[in-house]
């Protein structure tokens, strides 16, 4: 009796053993239902309460519910309805939240995701519950998110596209298709990968609801129609890294000085040089006389009363440095030769520093805001460019190749004791230094890439000049533009830059 109880339990357990081996098999597990055009819906991270998806085939309505503590830092919490899909995508929604209650920075979201772990490589624009909305992204797996927030708050109707490796934002505030809304950045997505709707409560106690409509999914072969080109104005937090748009136009702009109170940008665009409340609104042009091809060399003096210029409309449209009043005016020359390209204020308002190409080599010079005679203050073979002085006036920071690469650099402001500050793998462009001191920020290219053309991946990164020690502020796509002149904000808290997009018409919100 007992060799027979042996031999049935030996014959349960490789029946059941050949269950768990069949589990993978599709009878196994159900096929998902799909859930109007997603193919399936699931919680993301760790959430205490299971989320859901409820579609009205009559309304075309998407009703997300789910919990999630955030979406942010390095791990993401929240319920995800998604379709794979591979190459170009655009995914376009009216989106609402039934309640105004709850977490103001609940989220619902338009996500573009590499895979359904926590912390995937990802982007999104994401609507908060005040209405904010982002374009927020982990471009590294594992790593923290950062994002790009339009100036547009509560749009009615957003788009997330990709095109090539680059994805954007797009929103409407009314009726309408989205037009382009910043952000232009490369973020890695591999062979398939999920596109689809989410929420996320901000609360990990908390279920939230959130109401998608017009929902339109579009997957497209790469474009081949000439892209429009948009400037962007952006502002960038040193603590934090968080960008904001300022301003966005499909036109090429350039430059921007942040105004001595804070209160407005000036920057350069087809000749002119404009000025923009920071509040929001249009770019007004400054009376520069008939300085009228200025371009991207200028800045504010100390005294906020005066502003440099670099204008080409003269002899042979070679550059020369002028002086107008800060409201605009006839223009008053500075440098007797050219070309020269502004770069410094001296603290004292006394002196200028600038860049002027002589007998086919780039150096540096300092001359009297007065006028007079030019001092050459390098004389190393290649190039050097971007001269700007220290708050207190000691020295003068620039970026040299006289080593084979481009660096950052720093000599005596009487061109004495110059010294190398730093040295890596990059091409290092335009240093500019905080006003309290402390910071420097500068543009960096790849080493692969020489000059300091438009139109790149690039990156902003910060250099703390007590131990010279650097971090990485933002990547974008920019370059020539990006960040010429000093654009820190007052409080030393900030700085201005522009970055660039090259979208297709069909899919920028143009017809």
């Amino acid at each position: 009796m007992r060799r027979k109880q042996i031999v049935w339990l030996s014959f349960v357990t490789a029946v059941v053993c050949l269950f768990a081996s069949e589990t993978n098999h599709s009878w196994a597990k159900p096929p998902a239902a799909p859930v109007g055009i997603f193919e399936d819906h699931a919680d993301v991270g760790t959430v205490l309460h299971p989320g859901s998806v409820e579609y009205d085939a009559s309304k075309e309505t998407y009703t997300l519910t789910g919990s999630g503590e955030n979406m942010w830092f390095a791990a993401d919490a929240f319920q995800f309805v998604w379709k794979k899909v591979s190459g170009d995508v655009t995914l376009t929604a009216d989106i609402s939240f039934p309640t105004t209650t709850g977490n103001p920075h609940k989220k619902a979201v338009l996500m573009l995701r590499q895979s359904l772990d926590p912390d995937s490589v990802y982007a999104d624009v994401a609507l908060h519950g005040v209405g904010m909305t982002a374009l927020q992204y982990r471009d590294e797996k594992g790593a923290v998110t950062r994002e790009i927030q339009s100036n547009l708050s509560g749009p009615r109707r957003l788009r997330i596209a990709r095109r090539g490796d680059y994805v954007y934002m797009a929103l409407a505030a009314a009726d309408g298709e989205p037009e382009v809304a910043g952000g232009w950045l490369r973020v890695p997505l591999q062979g398939s990968f999920y596109v689809g709707i989410g929420v996320c409560s901000h609360d990990k106690d908390v279920i939230e609801k959130a109401v998608f409509s017009k929902v339109d999914l579009a997957t497209t072969a790469s474009s081949t129609a000439k892209p429009t080109l948009y400037s962007t104005l952006e502002t960038v937090a040193v603590d934090s890294g968080d960008r904001r748009v300022a301003y966005i136009a499909s036109e090429h702009f350039e430059a921007p000085n942040w105004s001595r109170d804070g209160s407005a940008f000036i920057f350069n665009s087809s000749g002119h040089i404009l000025r923009l409340p920071l509040a929001g609104g249009k770019p007004e042009i400054i009376d520069t006389g008939f300085a009228n091809h200025c371009n991207n060399d200028h800045g504010i003096s100390p005294d906020a009363t005066q502003l440099a210029i670099s204008d080409q409309s003269q002899e042979d449209h070679h550059s020369i440095v002028y002086i107008v009043p800060i409201g605009g005016g006839a223009p008053r020359r500075i440098t007797r030769n050219s070309p020269s390209y502004w770069h410094g204020w001296s603290p004292d308002g006394k002196t200028l520093a600038f860049v002027g190409q002589r007998n086919d080599e780039f150096d540096i010079y300092t001359i009297p805001v007065s006028g007079g005679e030019e001092t050459r203050l390098t004389t190393a073979k290649g190039l050097d460019d971007g001269p700007e002085y220290s708050p207190d006036g000691n020295f003068i920071y620039f970026n040299s190749e006289r080593t084979g690469s481009m660096q950052i650099w720093r000599m005596r402001s009487d061109g004495s004791l110059q010294e190398q500050v730093t040295s890596d793998k990059f091409n290092n462009w335009f240093p500019h230094i905080s006003p309290d001191g402390k910071w420097m920020v500068f543009l960096s290219y790849d080493h692969s890439v020489t000059g300091h053309p438009e139109n790149k991946d690039v990156t902003l990164r910060l250099m703390a000049l007590s131990d010279r020690k650097i971090k990485l502020l933002a990547k974008l796509f920019g370059g020539q533009g990006t960040i010429n002149v000093p654009s820190w904000s007052p409080d030393s808290k900030q700085l201005a830059f522009v970055s660039y997009q090259l979208i297709p018409d069909e899919v920028a919100g143009q017809k």
